[in-house]
C-alpha cells in the first residue's frame, strides 16, 4: 500500500481525462482528473445542495509528460501512502499534511514546471492525474451539467455510484494494468535502491513491507533522490539498451507463477489427505513432475545424480552439489548475457532486480527438485527402488517449507486471489481507500469554490482510531455521518462483494 517507487510516463494523445466538479467553470490552477467518469463523477456536487453536477471531458492533444506514484498514493492516510511525494514536493515527510491536498499538488506542480511535467499520476479505488494545467496538453470535448450520481439519504436506491468507481478501477488490476500510462523504466527511481537511499536499510531490518517508510531517510539521501529524479526528468534524450524490461519481467511471472502455485496447492492437499503411504508417495510425484518441468530447459544430459550410501547421505548440503549447473543454467539465463555498461542507472537497477529475483527462485526449485532425485520420486532418475514412505513424508516437509517461504519472500501480485473464485454477481475486492478508512485528524485544506473548503467523502468521515482533537466531521450535505472502519484497512484482504444489490464493501456509509 506505501509506495516507494517513482517513474516518469506520459499519456498518449487522444487520452480522455474527466474532471467532476460544483460550478461551469474550467479550474484555473492545478486540479484532479480521473481515467474513469464513474470515479470523477463522485466529486461533482461536493459541497452544496442545489444539485448542480458539472462533468468536464478533457482529451490530451500531445502526450502529457506524468510522474507516477506507486502504491495506494491518493490515500489521504498519515501512515506512509504519501510519503514519496512529500520528499519531491517539500523535501521531507509531513505526516501531519497528509489531508493538506491544495498545497501539495501546488508544490508538486511547481516543482515540476522545471522539468515540463504536465501532472502527477496517483492510485486510489481508480488511477487519478493530478493535472497542472487544464488549458495546456489538453481540450474540452464536452463540459455537462448532468444528473447527480450520489442519490439521496432517503432513497431507497439499487444503484450505488461508489461500487461502480470502485468496478472501473479493477480493470486494471491485472497485467497489463493501466495503458493509458505508459512509464518510461529507464527513468525508474526506487527508495528500494540500497546505493541511492542508503539511510532506510536499517530503518526496515525486520518489518513487513507492509510498514516500510520513508520517515527516517536521511538529508543527504533526499538530497540524492531528488537529483536523481531531476537527471532523469532533464534528459534530451532516451538513453536505454532498448530491452523491454516489462516484458522481461513479465516472461519471468508467467514462466513461475502458477506452477509454484500448484507445486504449493499439491503440497497443502497431501497435507490435509493424511499420509497413507499411496497418497504420500503419489503427491510427490506429481509435485516433482511440476519441479521438473520448471527446470525443464536446464536439465543437461551429464546431469547425474551419485551413487548414495548411509556415510554420504549425512554429508549435507554436499549431497546436491552435483545440480549446480542445472542451477546456473536457470538462474543466468534470461539475464546472464546483458551487459549493463550501456545501461541507465535506473536499468541496472531493474538488472540487478531480474537477475536476484531468478537466481533465488532457481537456487529453492533446483534444492527442492535434486531432493526429490535422491528420495527416489523422479521418474527420468534415482528410482530404481522403491521410495521409503518416511523418507518422502520429511521430504514433503521440507517442500512445504521452501515454496512457503519463496512465495512469501516474492509476494507476487498475481497470487492475489480470491478463493473460491467469486460468482457472476460479485468481484474480487481488496479494501481501497477511502472506503473503510480512518479519516485523518488535519484535513481542513482542500480545494472548494471560491478557496473554500470541500466536505470529505461520505465513506470518509469514520473515527479515526486515534482521538482526535476536532469536532465531530462536518456533515456531507447535511447528513450526518456513519460508519466503520474495514477489518483490513491496514492489512487488505482479497474477499468477494456484490456487484448487485445488496452491495456490500464491508462498510455502510451515507449516500454512496
Amino acid at each position: 500500500m506505501v509506495g516507494h517507487n517513482i517513474v516518469p510516463g506520459t499519456v498518449p494523445t487522444g487520452t480522455l481525462l474527466y474532471h467532476g466538479t460544483w460550478h461551469s467553470e474550467l479550474p484555473p490552477g492545478p486540479d484532479w482528473t480521473a481515467l474513469e467518469p464513474e470515479h470523477s463523477a463522485l466529486f461533482c456536487e461536493i459541497s452544496t445542495n442545489d444539485g448542480e453536477c458539472w462533468h468536464l471531458t478533457l482529451m490530451t492533444t500531445r502526450p502529457l509528460n506524468v510522474l507516477y506514484f506507486d502504491g495506494t498514493s491518493a490515500a489521504k492516510l498519515s501512515s506512509g501512502t504519501l510519503d514519496s511525494q512529500d520528499i519531491v514536493a517539500w523535501g521531507d515527510v509531513r505526516p501531519e499534511w497528509s489531508f493538506d491536498e491544495l498545497s501539495r499538488i501546488t508544490a508538486l506542480c511547481d516543482w515540476g514546471r522545471e522539468y515540463n511535467i504536465d501532472g502527477f499520476v496517483r492510485m486510489e479505488m481508480s488511477f487519478e492525474i493530478m493535472l497542472c494545467n487544464f488549458t495546456s496538453g489538453v481540450r474540452v470535448v464536452s463540459f455537462s451539467n448532468i444528473v447527480d450520481p450520489v442519490m439521496p439519504r432517503s432513497t431507497s436506491s439499487k444503484f450505488s455510484p461508489t461500487f461502480e468507481a470502485v468496478f472501473a478501477g479493477s480493470w486494471h488490476n491485472r497485467y497489463p494494468g493501466e495503458t493509458r500510462i505508459q512509464l518510461d523504466l529507464c527513468g525508474f527511481v526506487s527508495f528500494y535502491d540500497t546505493e541511492l537511499v542508503p539511510s532506510l536499510v536499517p530503518a526496515r531490518f525486520g518489518k513487513e513491507r507492509w510498514d516500510h517508510r520513508l520517515l527516517n531517510i536521511s538529508t543527504e539521501d533526499v538530497v540524492q533522490v531528488r537529483a536523481r529524479l531531476g537527471e532523469v526528468l532533464s534528459r534530451t534524450t532516451v538513453r536505454s539498451t532498448g530491452i523491454d524490461w516489462p516484458t522481461l519481467i513479465r516472461v519471468v511471472v508467467d514462466r513461475y507463477s502458477e506452477r509454484l502455485e500448484l507445486v504449493r496447492y499439491l503440497l497443502d492437499f497431501a497435507e490435509t489427505d493424511g499420509y497413507d503411504q499411496d497418497s504420500t508417495i503419489d503427491y510427490a510425484i506429481k509435485t516433482q513432475v511440476q519441479l521438473r518441468h520448471m527446470l525443464m530447459p536446464y536439465i543437461l544430459v551429464d546431469v547425474i545424480p551419485p551413487l548414495l550410501d548411509a556415510e554420504t547421505k549425512e554429508a549435507g548440503s554436499d549431497v546436491l552439489d552435483w545440480v549446480r549447473p542445472v542451477h546456473k543454467l536457470c538462474a543466468t539465463t534470461h539475464t546472464g548475457t546483458l551487459k549493463d555498461d550501456a545501461m541507465t542507472s535506473s536499468e541496472k537497477l531493474l538488472l540487478d532486480a531480474v537477475r536476484g529475483t531468478t537466481r533465488e527462485i532457481c537456487r529453492v526449485v533446483t534444492k527442492m527438485w535434486g531432493s526429490g532425485v535422491l528420495a527416489g520420486v523422479d521418474q527420468f532418475m534415482g528410482a530404481d527402488s522403491e521410495p521409503d514412505v518416511e523418507t518422502i513424508q520429511n521430504l514433503m516437509k521440507t517442500w512445504r517449507e521452501d515454496i512457503n517461504g519463496l512465495m512469501a519472500w516474492l509476494d507476487w501480485n498475481v497470487w492475489v486471489k480470491c478463493r473460491p473464485a467469486c460468482g457472476p454477481e460479485e468481484m474480487c475486492y481488496l479494501t481501497t481507500w477511502p472506503v473503510g478508512f480512518p479519516l485523518p485528524s488535519n484535513r481542513t485544506r482542500i480545494p472548494g469554490p471560491e478557496g473554500g473548503h470541500v466536505h470529505p467523502l461520505p465513506s470518509q468521515l469514520i473515527s479515526d482510531p486515534a482521538p482526535m482533537p476536532t469536532t465531530t466531521p462536518v456533515p456531507w450535505r447535511g447528513r450526518p455521518a456513519h460508519g466503520k472502519l474495514a477489518k483490513d484497512w491496514q492489512r487488505p484482504q482479497p474477499r468477494c462483494i456484490r456487484r448487485v444489490d445488496p452491495y456490500d464493501l464491508g462498510v455502510r456509509f451515507a449516500g454512496f
